[in-house]
């Protein structure tokens, strides 16, 4: 009886969440493409600097630091409506690179990108949660993250391959490409049921409660050090190593065959160990990998902290579990949204302050004093605690 049980709880898998699987497949799918040549085609095609790059960083999350206020005007939207826009703006975004030519018009289809992104960031987890109960909300999401890695893996494997066999082929092909495929995700997302996370009682526009403390302070310190471990280690090899475009889209492709795998495993040790054990682990071994990038210089050991560095980060889904868990489903997307304008405070203004700062400290600076960010994040992480009395049962 007790093995009939545990297999009839397997299945996480509904209709509605395999369209939305699908269409994680088809956005990441088309990231993977594009995101593989972005590096190279910054330095090689544009011909900008290590530091207009981090510039670039801090500009384009921009709109994730007005996050909360955007959300707030689309809030009665249907959330199904509002996550395919987000997508679709995003494709475009991404589409626009191919025509672009200069550092200023980067900028500008930078944003619109970033807009369409940091709209769909909360939606995505939103949508999720809701299609899942809260014991299970970590397997779900860490099911769509293997989703979305597997389609990486397989964009970036095509991107190798391309790359390498032809490699006169513009790099902007790669972005016309990307933002197709993540199009065509959004018209899937919209096929989704319009009552999906509705609720009985009116959902705030804004919300900041005190609840959440633990959530915001975390997701402020994250921002710190969010784009170093994001895109600056790749900038590094390409920069400092001589990393070719076949030689970071394969790197990538080692990065997405070990999250497509682990992704699983590691939603579902966040559900059953709890947010208080593995969040803090993850930040003890981040801190670590941090100190290493800064004081090693051999390029292999450096690709493979860098694999490691993106494996550990995955448990930052972790924090938004920690919300689903203690909060009601019409707190969940404002929550979330505001959420990520603080986690922009943090991300809009280091990368400017490293562009600033990396011709004097290097990039081993950078990395130390991530390092030093994630360090001071573990106390907090400790606090994460789900007691009786701070869950909240939906009716």
């Amino acid at each position: 009886m007790k093995k009939f049980r545990q297999k009839a709880g397997a299945t996480i898998w509904t209709g509605n969440l395999i369209l939305l699987a699908t269409a994680v497949f088809l956005n990441r799918f088309g990231q993977g493409l594009l995101f593989g040549a972005r590096t190279n085609f910054f330095i090689e095609t544009l011909g900008i600097s290590g530091g207009q790059v981090l510039w670039l960083e801090g500009i384009r999350e921009i709109p994730g630091l007005a996050l909360m206020f955007i959300a707030a005007l689309t809030m009665r939207l249907p959330l199904s409506r509002r996550a395919a826009a987000s997508v679709f703006i995003m494709g475009l975004g991404y589409g626009l690179y191919s025509i672009i030519n200069s550092y200023a018009a980067l900028l500008t289809v930078a944003i619109v990108a970033s807009l369409g992104m940091h709209m769909w960031m909360p939606l995505h987890g939103t949508l999720a949660m809701c299609l899942s109960t809260k014991d299970k909300a970590g397997r779900v999401l860490g099911s769509l993250a293997s989703v979305g890695a597997l389609a990486s893996l397989v964009g970036m494997g095509i991107l190798a391959i391309i790359s390498k066999l032809l490699e006169s082929i513009s790099l902007d092909v790669y972005f016309m490409a990307g933002g197709t495929f993540i199009i065509a995700a959004a018209f899937l997302i919209a096929k989704l049921p319009t009552n999906i996370g509705a609720t009985e009682v009116e959902q705030p526009r804004m919300l900041l409660k005190r609840r959440y403390w633990l959530y915001y302070v975390l997701t402020f310190l994250q921002g710190s050090r969010k784009h170093v471990l994001d895109t600056f280690g790749t900038l590094v090899l390409v920069n400092s190593f001589g990393f070719r475009v076949w030689n970071i889209s394969f790197l990538l492709l080692i990065s997405s065959i070990v999250n497509m795998v682990s992704a699983p495993y590691v939603g579902h040790l966040i559900d059953r160990l709890g947010e208080r054990r593995m969040v803090p682990l993850s930040y003890t071994l981040l801190t670590f990998c941090c100190i290493g990038f800064a004081v090693i210089h051999s390029i292999w050991t450096l690709a493979f902290l860098l694999v490691i560095i993106k494996l550990l980060t995955m448990f930052g889904m972790g924090l938004s579990t920690y919300v689903r868990r203690i909060s009601s489903t019409e707190e969940l997307t404002p929550t979330l949204s505001a959420g990520i304008s603080i986690n922009h405070v943090t991300s809009v203004a280091m990368p400017l302050v490293a562009g600033v700062l990396l011709p004097t400290i290097g990039y081993e600076g950078v990395f130390l004093g991530s390092a030093a960010i994630i360090a001071i994040s573990i106390p907090f992480a400790l606090g994460l605690r789900i007691s009786d009395s701070s869950a909240v049962v939906d009716v």
